[in-house]
């Protein structure tokens, strides 16, 4: 079992990829349609399962909060451009300005997490636990995937 911070990275991987795939498509075609859905759909999971399984860690230690806070609002930016453009018409000037916004502000948020954040969980989850905690975030991240649609009609009646 990869460690926590494989996980984690991993998706990371796979998101900027999908990003990338995404800038490389057109207008409102079935290819960008597909990219867009796999890309909302797994971030969404991964940014729960990580605020509840890696972020609730780090903010035990006082000196770990700030940088957990500061990505957990980080993620909700991120999740207000997501659902942005989700309403958003794929084939306008409008949309591509956006998802260049939400490319450019998620690579940055990734790369802090993997070149600041990890080093101040590494002071804070025992080098024995990082598997526990990989498996907690996998396990996580597939039961968010289940609820990511009945989430997003709640916060739409809210």
């Amino acid at each position: 079992m990869p460690s926590i911070y494989d996980a984690i990275k991993a998706d990371h991987d796979t998101h900027r990829d999908l990003l990338n795939a995404i800038a490389d498509t057109n207008g409102d075609s079935d290819a960008r349609r597909k990219k867009w859905d796999e890309f909302y759909h797994d971030v969404k999971s991964h940014a729960a399962a990580e605020e509840e399984t890696f972020y609730s860690k780090l903010i035990s230690e006082t000196w770990g909060q700030d940088a957990a806070r500061h990505s957990v609002h980080e993620h909700q930016q991120l999740d207000d451009l997501m659902e942005e453009l989700n309403d958003m018409d794929m084939s306008s000037s409008d949309w591509l300005d956006r998802f260049n916004t939400l490319k450019h502000d998620y690579e940055h948020h990734i790369d802090e997490e993997e070149n600041e954040v990890f080093e101040r969980a590494r002071q804070v989850i025992d080098e024995g636990e990082i598997e526990g905690f990989a498996k907690r975030f996998e396990a996580r991240k597939k039961e968010e995937r289940t609820l990511i649609d009945e989430k997003r009609k709640d916060s739409l009646e809210d």
